[in-house]
């Protein structure tokens, strides 16, 4: 399992002192985790910087996750943009903050449908050659995209949203990935922390620096009516010593041997939570019951809406 530092720097309205996410992130690695992701659109920048510091003097042990593919613009972002030229310079950019001479996973962020995947695989693919990346990822991409891009530099990862609130992957992506060797890094997988069964319809957010006051399944009626989820999930942990949480993980690891979420956390507790999902494994009439129960349920409100919505599964 991995760590996501976004919400360390962007998008989850508390952000901790510099000095408590680095030493987070240290932790973490004394726990054993060797696979970070950040991205320059985290902050923008501060998230690159952060994870950066934390791992200068570990480097050479774990794999450091990046991404390209939009443009900022005064500190926000402001369309996408994977063309050659700016994929260097993001590149170049991204190095610098984080303190290295090479990305070990770099994404495309998101399909850019001005750019022909050709060019965008192929200037990656020039990128490792030179030394300065040394795998090819994607993320929100359709099987399209993804064959494309996989005929000029094979795809190492695939990164897309996946949890048991958001199973759309599943079909065509798996099967795909799966066939070309594809493997698959869930992020939210635990949908934004509602699986962790730590909000409800009352939750309070921080506008300024959190996305999920915009997103339709956090709208309190939304929260209230997706409670069965965290019902379900507390109904199997209960007896079992897991929480809400460790559940909901435990059940993406036993989806595909070649599946690594990146939850991510700003907190040293529900670190030590999630990594110790890891230790539990379902049986396989554990795995098939708990899977038709949460089939049953009906997920209310979309994931992303909008600019969002669109440019996912291109």
């Amino acid at each position: 399992m991995g760590l996501g530092c976004m919400g360390m720097s962007y998008h989850r309205s508390f952000i901790p002192e510099r000095r408590v996410s680095v030493a987070l992130i240290r932790k973490a690695v004394d726990m054993g985790v060797t696979f970070f992701d950040t991205a320059e659109a985290y902050g923008p920048y501060t998230n690159e910087a952060l994870v950066g510091e934390a791992l200068a003097s570990v480097r050479k042990d774990v794999l450091v996750c990046s991404k390209f593919g939009f443009n900022i613009e005064d500190g926000r972002l402001a369309g996408l943009n994977s063309k050659p030229a700016h994929i260097r310079s993001v590149v170049e950019q991204s190095l610098a903050r984080l303190k290295t001479d090479y990305i070990d996973l770099l994404y495309q962020h998101r399909v850019d449908p001005n750019v022909p995947m050709e060019d965008v695989a192929g200037t990656v693919k020039e990128l490792i050659a030179e030394g300065k990346v040394r795998h090819f990822g994607l993320s929100e991409a359709g099987a399209e995209s993804i064959r494309k891009a996989h005929a000029v530099q094979p795809v190492t990862a695939l990164q897309s949203e996946y949890s048991l609130m958001t199973r759309q992957p599943e079909s065509e992506v798996f099967e795909l990935c799966e066939e070309l060797g594809i493997g698959f890094v869930p992020y939210s997988p635990l949908s934004r922390a509602f699986l962790t069964g730590f909000l409800n319809q009352n939750t309070k957010y921080d506008a300024t620096n959190d996305n999920r006051p915009s997103l339709p399944r956090y709208q309190p009626d939304a929260v209230k009516s997706n409670w069965v989820m965290i019902d379900t999930l507390s109904e199997f942990g209960n007896p079992r010593g897991l929480t809400p949480a460790q559940v909901a993980l435990a059940w993406l690891l036993a989806q595909k041997p070649w599946i690594v979420p990146i939850p991510g956390t700003t907190k040293l507790a529900h670190l030590q939570e999630n990594l110790s999902s890891a230790n539990f494994e379902f049986s396989a009439g554990e795995l098939r019951e708990f899977t038709e129960a949460v089939s049953r349920i009906t997920i209310v409100g979309e994931r992303y809406t909008g600019t969002q919505a669109q440019q996912a599964n291109r």
